[in-house]
């Protein structure tokens, strides 16, 4: 992995970073929630509706895989199968 520039502050500056693998889809973060999960316990809580509801962390449902899946791409003229 290499370097990648990030803009800072209002489009300012710019840094130069480390590159890190991206964990915020797919099965990449499905492996970090389940991580995440086992570090936090059974007592973290989760809040929804402006802060007005809770449930507990264990209780939220998994997220299915989107193997498979038809997305659309472009402006919607196009499609692709997930893989």
């Amino acid at each position: 992995m290499g370097k990648i520039k990030r803009v800072t502050g209002r489009g300012t500056g710019v840094r130069e970073e480390d590159e890190k693998p991206a964990n915020w889809a797919g099965d990449s973060y499905r492996e970090y929630q389940k991580k995440r999960k086992e570090e936090l316990g059974k007592d973290f809580k989760l809040t929804s509706g402006r802060g007005t509801g809770t449930k507990n962390w264990t209780d939220a449902p998994e997220k299915p895989s989107t193997k498979g899946y038809t997305v659309s791409t472009g402006r919607g003229t196009g499609k692709r199968k997930l893989e």
